[in-house]
């Protein structure tokens, strides 16, 4: 199992204990839901999905459709005409109030149903129908497959669907929504009833995490401008009457839905989407609040944080190492038909989550097949945060599990924190390649002269 696999799943262990929260029922079809179901995903930008728990459990998209359509919009309609159109203040209020600009009858933002209502009416297209495809089209070209409707869902949506229907026509008689209110709002119901997944919901995540690209398929959704400005608007209204709290403890892009998706953005690095359906008094996730607000404060994910140095993470790799260490004739010839490989892996800068990706996936690849020898050289790296440390650890004790031995070349300052950790700390490379020469030595009990 891969590092952060298995850190998704310590996690999505922890999380899935805590109780409370209420499962929406005022859509009727909603209540049906089990709230034992959670569910963890996370796609990053090389195209790599991780999940843990009920991350395959289909479920309906409701809210967190709307920065997607909103981007859809966006794009037909262009910055200064969709502002025109929809706000993009927060509004303080609940997902569900009456959120319009004394006046204009303008929606407040397009996160709030309001301005997701009017959002979907200005979707291009020459009918409902039509209008439906598109916003279908774009939701599976955002996730990398075909989406479809959950039919019930959408019929228990459209009965009950009243208030929705009163904000259209509240609009309507204010001047800010052209079209029909009944049929905008059949289109809002059917855009709310598309079945995902949170592998899903992760790649949709990640695609606007890449501005716009699409890491699993390669396809270009979006405009980059169309998904920096999506970004600001989950960032500052996705959380609705939470936004600014959310924005202050956790302080990602994010979007929560009523069936119990929520998903967060951490541009430049991944998409990453919950499941879990008890819902908090604000509307949002019990379980996938708890869990983004830890994996925040873990790879230090916060928009605040301190820019990443942009340099590249992985420095060398070494096929077959040998160390300046001087040798007895018989413990060089001991050496020299031992078949196992020493490779020496280099990294530089700030370890944080995309960057120990990159590592991880290096040392994947350069590992040998059979069990050998591998050297983390880290004596260039300033920073190891708490979760890629987890992750580091993580792979460590998998390849000693395979029979690895397994060495980590670091700063001083790191040494007094390898307790604990897989593996033989060291201060340099060659001290690290010489210890694992150690180790072959020893284990075909080669007797001889002591080394120079």
């Amino acid at each position: 199992m891969d590092s952060v696999t298995e850190s998704l799943r310590e996690l999505h262990a922890r999380i899935g204990a805590l109780s409370g929260g209420e499962v929406a029922s005022y859509i009727p079809k909603l209540a049906q839901a089990d709230p034992d179901d959670f569910g963890i995903a996370l796609t990053s930008m090389a195209g790599r999905r991780y999940q843990a728990g009920k991350s395959d459990t289909l479920f309906t998209i409701q809210s967190v459709s709307k920065p997607f359509v909103y981007a859809l919009a966006l794009s037909d309609l262009g910055p200064e005409e969709m502002l025109r159109r929809v706000g993009a203040e927060p509004s303080g209020e609940a997902f569900n109030a009456i959120s319009l600009e004394p006046g204009t009858g303008r929606p407040a933002n397009p996160m709030v149903n309001a301005g997701a209502v009017a959002t979907t009416a200005l979707v291009k297209a020459a009918d409902p129908a039509a209008r439906s495809a598109r916003i279908l089209d774009r939701l599976s070209a955002f996730a990398g497959r075909r989406l479809d409707y959950d039919e019930e869902v959408y019929a228990s949506e459209a009965a009950s669907g009243d208030r929705n229907r009163a904000l259209a026509y509240l609009m309507r008689s204010a001047g800010s929504l052209e079209d029909d209110p009944y049929s905008v709002t059949d289109t809002y119901f059917r855009q709310c009833s598309v079945r995902v997944t949170a592998a899903d919901l992760a790649v949709m995540a990640a695609t606007l995490a890449t501005g716009g690209r699409n890491p699993v398929t390669g396809e270009r959704v979006v405009a980059q401008d169309v998904a920096v400005r999506t970004l600001a608007i989950m960032a500052t209204c996705g959380m609705y009457d939470g936004a600014g709290q959310w924005l202050l403890n956790v302080g990602l892009p994010a979007k929560s839905g009523v069936a119990g998706g929520l998903i967060a953005v951490s541009p430049g690095r991944f998409g990453v989407a919950l499941y879990s359906p008890p819902l908090d008094a604000e509307g949002n996730s019990v379980r996938g609040v708890a869990a983004l607000t830890e994996m925040s404060e873990r790879f230090a994910l916060h928009l605040m944080q301190v820019p990443v140095h942009l340099t590249a993470t992985v420095t060398d790799t070494v096929d077959a190492a040998r160390s300046s260490r001087a040798r007895d004739p018989e413990r060089a010839a001991a050496l020299d038909r031992d078949p196992r490989r020493i490779v020496v892996v280099g990294a530089q800068g700030d370890l944080e989550f995309t960057e120990t990706e990159q590592l991880l996936n290096a040392v994947e690849e350069a590992v040998p097949a059979e069990p050998g020898g591998l050297v983390l050289d880290l004596t260039a790296v300033t920073v190891i945060t708490a979760g890629p440390a987890t992750m580091l650890s993580a792979t460590l004790a998998d390849l000693e599990r395979q029979g690895h031995r397994v060495a980590v070349a670091v700063q001083e300052p790191f040494l007094a924190q390898a307790d604990g950790h897989p593996g033989a700390w060291l201060r340099t490379r060659d001290d690290a390649v010489a210890w694992c020469e150690e180790q072959f030595l020893a284990d075909t009990d080669t007797d001889g002269p002591a080394d120079a």
